[in-house]
């Protein structure tokens, strides 16, 4: 049975203040809940120790937007796995588009990071996703491949276990717009089959996959009702803890 994940990705937000505000709210709206998925938050950097403290003895779970592939050394302002898990990190956000556009990290980046943090035993949240102009040319299946291939070359089908996959169109991402419910399941059934091929059909069942762009709790049930979408990578939405308790009620 694949496991359902509602994550929500801070970005740039949130002071130290604000991040102990909206945990403490997040917390008393789910103290009296049973959520049936994994709820994970991605503060800053700056908040994460802070947050590991607020959430202890919740079933909210914590994790970093991003990573750099070496362990040590001279790499001004990159932060390693060892530092992520010694503030409580069990999980890390990898591949993001924001990453891959503005900050122009490769697949090949991505596949190094991919495997410290699972070296690590950090669980990624591997991200993917199509541009606008992508879409529009008709070549989304052609990009999702190559990030896919490029993203998890030999990464073993046991550590396969321990990844998230996360679909965001990228014309998707804080623009308002989401794919259609059928949009989405139609990418997350290409990734599945990908996974098949590469890995095993076990294997193609048991990954989570994601949907990430525009999330909201008025989309989330019908997107979530899809057969291979097992969940999301919230955005915007996740800065407001009703509203992200509101996505977290509809799976």
């Amino acid at each position: 049975m694949r496991k359902t994940v509602i994550a929500g990705n801070w970005k740039m937000n949130n002071d130290l203040a604000q991040s102990e505000k909206l945990i403490n709210e997040l917390k008393n709206l789910l103290q009296n809940e049973k959520p049936n998925c994994d709820v994970i938050i991605y503060p800053p950097y700056t908040s994460l120790s802070e947050a590991s403290k607020l959430i202890k003895g919740t079933v909210i779970k914590l994790g970093a937007q991003n990573m750099y592939f070496e362990e040590s050394g001279a790499f001004t302002g990159e932060v390693s796995a060892s530092m992520l898990k010694s503030v409580g990190c069990e999980y890390v956000i990898l591949g993001h588009s924001e990453r891959r556009t503005i900050f122009e990290e490769s697949d090949e980046v991505i596949n190094k990071k991919i495997k410290k943090a699972l070296s690590a035993r950090l669980k990624p949240i591997f991200c993917v996703g199509e541009l606008l102009s992508e879409r529009e040319t008709g070549i989304t299946n052609d990009v999702i491949k190559r990030q896919i291939l490029g993203g998890l070359n030999g990464v073993t089908e046991e550590e396969m276990k321990n990844i998230i996959i996360a679909y965001e169109p990228v014309w998707a991402i804080g623009t308002g717009k989401t794919a259609t419910p059928s949009q989405a399941q139609e990418v997350h059934e290409f990734i599945r089959d990908l996974i098949q091929i590469d890995y095993s059909l076990e294997t193609a069942n048991d990954v989570t996959i994601q949907y990430g762009g525009s999330v909201k709790p008025d989309n989330a049930k019908e997107l979530l009702s899809q057969k291979d979408i097992d969940g999301a990578l919230v955005g915007g939405a996740c800065l407001k803890a009703d509203s992200f308790l509101g996505i977290i009620k509809s799976v």
